[in-house]
């Protein structure tokens, strides 16, 4: 019995996306959202951009959601919790 699931357990080598939880899963879209995370925490809710960023991770804090992410971990930005917040 294996104990350990790897990427390629996730998603084949060659494969673009999966389904996860019936939701569409493209490759990266963690790290993305990550990254975006990062960027959003840089920036004032004033500052220009600042409301198209939080607008596109809560779009796709839905698929971050379905890969299990926010089942181990929560932010610890209120920013980003209000992004997820009735997720």
């Amino acid at each position: 019995m294996q104990n350990t699931t790897s990427a390629s357990d996730m998603l084949a080598d060659g494969t673009d996306f999966g389904v996860l939880n019936g939701v569409e899963v493209r490759k990266g879209t963690v790290a993305a959202w990550v990254a975006n995370a990062k960027k959003l925490e840089s920036l004032r809710p004033t500052d220009p951009g600042y409301a198209d960023l939080a607008a596109h991770l809560r779009q796709e804090a839905v698929k971050v959601k379905a890969v299990g992410v926010f089942d181990i971990l929560t932010p610890r930005s209120p920013q980003l919790a209000a992004i997820i917040d009735g997720l």
